[in-house]
């Protein structure tokens, strides 16, 4: 069969990546002068962390930002002695005590440092007798306390080794943070160190050259470099946490090698269909650069919808994804195209023998080809068959449940995590109270400490809370705290209703009541609840816009009315599926014993909305490359059923090769500890997974059987939207006078060329 050849002029890729082969040097310069000066900016500038009253959405938010004004926020921690045969109050107990507060305060670095031994100053001791607790602030700026724990944990561990006879342990928020940073900073290490290698590893199974396989690796590298500099810069508009970073290395190493991937494998099967250089290079910029660009503005699309999310957190994740996607978007798009140019055929240096001699003996992927062969052959029983595999992956997503992490994101090996669980099972609500500010003129006015003695005692009778509590006033008189230790453990069902009863039940009938104040309430639990309200009134128009947007972008993109609304239908079953998945390993505990973790029975508050964006996003990579080739054969004359079987087949060595690769990247990230990074690594890693089986290989080819010539039906009056859908015209010069026709695509040939 002879192919048409298309008429239209080369589109905007193929005339970026013509100008960058024409002026490799200078692409080359301009690129690595640009991650330069990222970096420098990146580190001259700093990077500015969001505070926990920036984090903090409605009601907890509010009061969290109250308190932030009115107090100097000091790191709170907990000194837990217990013995199992000791009481408290026996001398060699309050030996060890003492020990401990003596230890602290010769530091120098404690403030408000409470003993169980002084009644009434806030030290706790166990209903049973057996624990008691010291409680301190450390002095200093809240957000530097991790670095400033060291001297006071000696004097813990001092104390503790005098004492052999009581257990002594130390944890709180200066305490937590150093395991945290300490714990995501050698597990992010780790990764890198894994992901790296693994990723080499398959790209030279891919290409069967050094050079080439480190090609795509070199630019995600880079780009992951200029992305964090710009981020650091970013900062100082949008503030980041730690997420981000992790968001950033993640997406850039997955995005940065898949785009280049594509770009790659296509310059290199036009040079092995007989094509010059430089025409090979025009054919990839106009064909897999088009796909590179339609897929990351998808993704752009796709994570700009977190804006709407109204949580500064969202914000902050949002730039780090959008700014590496956009940069590895830029780089394969400029630097690529004139690495290539440079190498020419020294791209294949460096040949793996077996690799090798494998890469240019496999034309069509036989596995992929026997898949669809049948997936065509029978449409209606192979959509009926995948949409049932992601539908009962989906059913756990109907009983999703999520929470903010807070020390139970830790892994249960760390020594203050430890701490942590036992002064929850000793003093149950103590780490992780609920904070009321109470806001009025003047917090000492005897109506409002009427209320505040009226909200304590109601709070005590309802069975919701318990002792001790704890009141700050701040220096200025006009804000209040009241500390409140709720039932349950700070995340479960148990401490939200407690939270309720405290919000709409005590609260206003007490302290409530006094004209003139104001009361709210903020802490774990209800930074938890308020955050879970926000998202879901927010999901909706996040979904909305996401989708809104990605269809309209997949309609100018394809020109298809179908093809856009299928697009969408099959990513959104691939994201169902994933949640499901990630609700019965993590919510359900049925991956506890294989991931090494220990279940908190909810998902983190900000993953599902993220995960939405980013692998919806993320999904279309795979999407608009295969469609892009399948609308590149049949716009040279092929029927749709042989373009779908042939473009499928022609793209499934790429595709797979892609999909491991980030498949492997985002499980480096479920060997961390830190359960959230965990969960977010199972999630993408999913996704992709399924997207790139079941969703590409399946239901993708079966239902454009089925549908036929419908595939491309676009409406008469849409006929206004530009026409970018079609192959563009490649540069002629250079062109083999005569090129072989296309075979069947029922051949073994891969139907991918460019053809007179």
């Amino acid at each position: 069969m002879r192919l048409k050849h298309p008429t239209r002029e080369t589109n905007l890729t193929g005339r970026v990546g013509r100008w960058s082969a024409q002026h490799p040097w200078r692409a080359v310069g301009i690129w690595l002068a640009f991650v330069v000066v990222a970096l420098v900016a990146g580190g001259a500038a700093g990077s500015v962390k969001l505070t926990d009253a920036q984090s903090g959405v409605g009601e907890a938010g509010r009061a969290q930002r109250v308190i932030d004004q009115s107090f100097e926020i000091h790191a709170a921690e907990q000194v837990l002695l217990q013995s199992r045969t000791l009481r408290a109050t026996d001398p060699a107990f309050a030996a060890a005590i003492q020990a401990v507060t003596s230890g602290i305060d010769g530091t120098g670095a404690a403030v408000d440092l409470r003993s169980p031994l002084e009644p009434g100053n806030g030290g706790q001791i166990a209903a049973d007798g057996h624990s008691a607790l010291i409680l301190f602030d450390l002095n200093g700026k809240l957000d530097t306390a991790k670095d400033r724990i060291a001297p006071i944990a000696a004097a813990v561990s001092s104390a503790a080794a005098a004492h052999p006879q009581i257990s002594i342990a130390e944890t709180g928020d200066a305490t937590i943070g150093k395991a945290i940073a300490d714990t995501v900073d050698k597990d992010l290490k780790g990764a890198e160190k894994l992901s790296l290698p693994i990723t080499l590893f398959v790209l030279l199974f891919t290409f069967g050259a050094l050079v080439a396989a480190t090609l795509p690796l070199g630019l995600a590298i880079t780009a992951i470099l200029a992305a964090s500099g710009l981020l650091g810069v970013s900062s100082h508009l949008i503030a980041t946490n730690d997420a981000a970073n992790s968001v950033l290395l993640l997406i850039g190493l997955a995005v940065g090698v898949d785009y280049s991937l594509f770009y790659v494998k296509r310059e290199r099967e036009e040079r092995a269909a007989g094509s010059t250089n430089v025409v090979a290079l025009h054919a990839a910029a106009a064909t897999s650069g088009r796909s590179v660009l339609i897929s990351g503005i998808t993704v752009l699309v796709a994570m700009s919808g977190l804006f709407l999310s109204g949580s500064n957190i969202f914000y902050g994740i949002a730039v780090a994804a959008m700014l590496v996607v956009a940069v590895a978007m830029v780089g394969s798009l400029t630097v690529l195209p004139a690495l290539l140019a440079l190498l020419g055929d020294r791209v294949e240096k460096g040949r793996i023998p077996y690799l090798s001699r494998h890469r240019h003996a496999e034309r069509d992927s036989r596995a992929w080809g026997f898949v669809l062969d049948r997936a065509l052959r029978r449409p209606v029983i192979s959509v009926t068959f995948a949409t049932g595999i992601l539908l009962v992956l989906a059913v756990p997503l109907l009983h999703i449940h999520t929470s903010t992490p807070a020390a139970s994101d830790l892994p249960s090996s760390i020594p203050a995590l430890r701490t942590y669980n036992a002064i929850q099972q000793a003093f149950p609500g103590g780490p992780a109270p609920a904070i009321v500010a109470v806001q009025a003129p003047d917090v000492t006015a005897p109506s409002v400490r009427a209320g505040v003695a009226a909200l304590e005692r109601e709070a005590l009778a309802s069975g919701q809370a318990g002792q001790p509590i704890h009141e700050l006033p701040s220096p200025d008189g006009r804000v209040l705290t009241v500390a409140i230790p709720l039932v349950g453990n700070g995340e479960n069902a148990a401490s939200a209703h407690a939270l309720d009863v405290l919000r709409h039940q005590i609260i206003p009938n007490t302290v409530g009541q006094v004209p003139g104040v104001r009361a709210d309430v903020t802490g774990l639990t209800a930074g938890t609840e308020d955050f879970n309200s926000l998202t879901k009134a927010r999901v909706p128009i996040v979904f909305a816009f996401v989708l809104i947007l990605a269809f309209l972008l997949l309609l100018i993109s394809f020109r298809s009315l179908v093809i856009a609304v299928k697009a969408i239908a099959l990513n959104l079953l691939s994201v169902a599926a994933a949640y499901g998945v990630l609700v019965a390993v993590f919510q359900w505990g049925w991956g506890e014993s294989a991931l090494g973790f220990t279940s908190t029975h909810s998902i983190t508050s900000w993953l599902p909305l993220f995960l939405f964006v980013v692998l919806f996003g993320l999904s279309m990579d795979y999407h608009v490359f295969i469609l892009s080739r399948v609308r590149e054969l049949h716009d040279r004359g092929l029927s749709t059923s042989d373009a779908v079987a042939g473009g499928i087949k022609s793209t499934a060595g790429t595709v797979t090769s892609a999909a491991v690769v980030m498949v492997f990247v985002f499980l480096t990230f479920a060997t961390l500890r830190q359960v959230s990074l965990k969960e977010m690594g199972v999630g993408l890693a999913t996704a992709v997974l399924l997207d790139a089986t079941v969703v590409r290989g399946v239901l993708l080819p079966a239902t454009m059987k089925l549908l036929g010539e419908a595939n491309w039906y676009l409406p008469s009056w849409l006929n206004w939207l530009p026409d970018i859908s079609h192959t563009p015209q490649l540069p002629a010069a250079g062109l083999p006078q005569q090129r072989q026709p296309i075979p069947d695509a029922a051949s073994e040939a891969p139907p991918n060329r460019v053809y007179d």
